[in-house]
């Protein structure tokens, strides 16, 4: 689903939620310490920015629904088993290795 549909199902969704609470943009926009325009924006299917979407989310009371957007991470049984039980903070990648005859050798060896 392409971000466009993404954003516009999103606001189509807040914009119903709203309704059912029986609030106007700009009792929302009040509570979420937001602009008017903003609700606007977002119910329109339009980009905001993430902290005035969790101003809103917040004060429509959804903000308990936010562990379902990205879960907490659990430990692993074998990051149990040894020494370190350390919270990893990178990602990385399998680096190939060499090929036994790079073509490289040393200076002294011709």
């Amino acid at each position: 689903m392409p971000e466009i549909s993404m954003l516009e199902e999103l606001g189509a969704r807040a914009q119903q939620y709203r309704v059912g609470l029986n609030r106007t943009q700009a009792e929302l926009a009040t509570d979420a310490g937001v602009s008017q325009r903003t609700i606007e924006r977002f119910e329109a299917g339009n980009s905001v920015q993430l902290d005035k979407l969790l101003r809103i989310l917040r004060a429509m009371k959804l903000t308990e629904n936010l562990d379902h957007l990205i879960p907490e991470t659990s430990i692993r049984p074998i990051q149990l088993a040894g020494a370190r039980a350390e919270t990893r903070k990178r990602s990385y990648k399998k680096r190939d290795a060499l090929p036994a005859t790079s073509g490289w050798v040393w200076g002294d060896r011709k």
